[in-house]
């Protein structure tokens, strides 16, 4: 069965098209490494929650937009081999001015529990 990795960032909305130009590079080096599927979304409706919501988990200030993401891999063992050769890849070298505060994403690894589709 697959395994997903999944995040939630804070991105500045006036950085959209940075973070844009950033999943675009780094999507096709996951899947050359194994990913079968990247994923990146904008948050267009999100709402405020009472107790808990997206915009608190990740302290987004109003002037960021939430970033839902995830990658879906065939298995936990080739996220492993996949995420260590990303993480090697020469072509992430000169990578150092993100569009986002890394330190506030929230990511994990899940293990699909329910998978199902319309035909």
């Amino acid at each position: 069965m697959s395994y997903i990795d999944g995040f939630v960032i804070a991105v500045p909305t006036d950085k959209k098209d940075a973070y844009r130009t950033l999943a675009e590079m780094a999507a096709p080096i996951f899947l050359e490494h194994g990913a079968l599927r990247v994923v990146e979304t904008w948050g267009d409706n999100v709402p405020d929650g009472k107790v808990t919501d997206f915009r608190r988990a990740v302290q987004a200030t109003p002037e960021e937009t939430v970033v839902f993401s995830w990658i879906e891999w065939p298995s936990r063992e080739a996220r492993e081999a996949g995420m260590e050769k990303f993480m090697a890849d020469p072509r992430l070298a000169g990578m150092t001015d993100m569009p986002f505060d890394g330190q506030r994403m929230i990511f994990g690894g899940f293990a699909p529990l329910l998978d199902q589709t319309r035909n």
